[in-house]
């Protein structure tokens, strides 16, 4: 087995070339920021 074969058959973790759907990345990370925000205003910290 070479060096190239055996990186080739590691499987892919999501790492920074990972591309998949922008848009859900952003959706999500917003959503948590409000979810977030909301948690601090109930709680009263802000």
């Amino acid at each position: 087995m070479t060096a190239h074969s055996a990186t080739a058959a590691r499987t892919r973790t999501g790492g920074p070339k990972d591309d998949g759907p922008e848009i859900l990345e952003h959706v999500m990370g917003w959503t948590l920021v409000v979810v977030v925000a909301m948690l601090v205003v109930q709680l009263g910290l802000l």
